[in-house]
């Protein structure tokens, strides 16, 4: 079929909505690319040319000293000094040079530069140099200082997530966050699912009150209970003689203050199955609890991958709740926490902290991927469904 008749099928409404998810989806994908390239190259090449360069090479211009005076040798009336300002760096050439800081490019590689005062100097693309002078070097004198341009190939390495991960705390951050985001969405969606479909299929005084005390506690800013909550748990530790700041501290942090979305998704979801199926399974004998974990939870899979996926990004990327709740120490400091004291200590080493982001991004990711085709099926099914 031909572009244009593959046009007509489509419709224009719908290559629209295809480009602009096309768009969205670029978007969205450049920031995360670019991490993950910075992460993998040189330390000195992202300094010198963006990550979107990476597979061209760069060029930067440093700084080098010319041979001592002692390695001069006597050509005819002159003296040399020679050698090479590329040691030891292979793979890489020479594109210009200069002896001033305001022009380190002014003479093209391969070409003889008049430095004055009977001085000249010729630095070829491979690095090698000659240093001539028309009367003897002093002993005393320094070493010249010139500024070359080299060109370097693509250059990648893991050394920076190795660096990142057994060098900077950032793999014991890493299992810290496993540890709190893991029971910290678990225990929520179980309760939530238990007391959706309580609200949901079951009589009892006062459910239609409990239904709106959940959605009056959605709105309720997460700021305002931190410090008055942190306070409880500090007096029911004293009163145990235990430690106020600790990973069941946090998982029932986050459990409360994901409970309130938690239940009212998953309510929308349960409520809207089809009656006849738990009247029948009633009318069978099934009991409340053998009809919620037979018939309900497998039903809602779609709205628990869902929700699932909410809590797991929001505890994961959480900053606050985790230092109120678990303190700032280096054993229990989450990837959040790391990552903002690398910004403090190696705000400068762009490649420890590319490296260090897409460590922090990249379970978020494979969650968002293996559970994203349950995402809109289970926010949209209790809109569509039957009471």
């Amino acid at each position: 079929m031909t572009a244009v008749g593959s046009y007509f099928k489509i419709g224009p409404a719908r290559l629209f909505v295809h480009l602009a998810v096309l768009l969205i989806v670029i978007i969205w994908l450049i920031p995360t690319l670019g991490i993950f390239v910075s992460a993998l190259r040189d330390k000195d090449q992202i300094v010198v040319s963006g990550w979107w360069t990476a597979f061209v090479g760069s060029t930067q211009t440093v700084a080098v000293r010319l041979g001592t005076p002692d390695q001069q040798r006597q050509e005819g009336a002159n003296y040399v000094i020679s050698g090479n300002v590329l040691e030891g760096q292979t793979g890489r050439s020479v594109k210009a040079f200069g002896n001033r800081v305001q022009q380190p490019a002014a003479f093209d590689a391969g070409m003889t530069a008049d430095l004055g005062d009977g001085e000249t100097l010729q630095i070829n693309s491979d690095g090698s140099y000659r240093y001539m002078k028309n009367t003897a070097f002093s002993p005393d004198e320094r070493p010249r200082r010139i500024y070359v341009s080299v060109s370097a190939p693509p250059e990648f390495t893991l050394q920076n997530y190795n660096t990142v991960l057994t060098g900077e705390g950032i793999g014991q951050s890493f299992i810290n966050s496993l540890t709190v985001t893991i029971p910290a969405t678990i225990i929520p969606i179980l309760i939530a699912a238990f007391a959706a479909y309580a609200l949901s299929w079951m009589e009892f005084p006062g459910r239609a009150l409990l239904i709106a005390l959940v959605v009056g506690l959605i709105v309720v800013p997460l700021q305002m209970s931190l410090i008055p909550l942190l306070r409880l748990y500090n007096e029911v530790g004293n009163m145990l003689g235990q430690p106020s700041k600790t990973y069941p501290g946090i998982w029932l942090a986050h459990t409360a203050f994901g409970m309130p979305l938690a239940i009212f998704l998953l309510r929308a979801y349960i409520a809207g199955l089809p009656k006849e199926i738990i009247e029948s399974a009633r009318v069978d004998g099934a009991s409340d609890f053998e009809i919620f974990t037979r018939i309900v939870l497998p039903l809602s899979f779609p709205a628990l991958a869902s929700f699932a996926i909410f809590q797991f990004l929001w505890v994961w990327n959480d900053l606050l709740v985790a230092m109120v709740f678990l303190g700032t120490d280096k054993d229990h400091l989450v990837l959040t926490g790391s990552l903002n004291a690398l910004l403090g200590s190696r705000g400068g080493n762009w490649e420890i902290l590319t490296a260090s982001a897409f460590v922090t991004i990249v379970v978020p990711l494979l969650v968002f991927f293996g559970l994203q085709r349950y995402l809109v099926r289970g926010l949209l099914a209790g809109s569509v469904k039957g009471g």
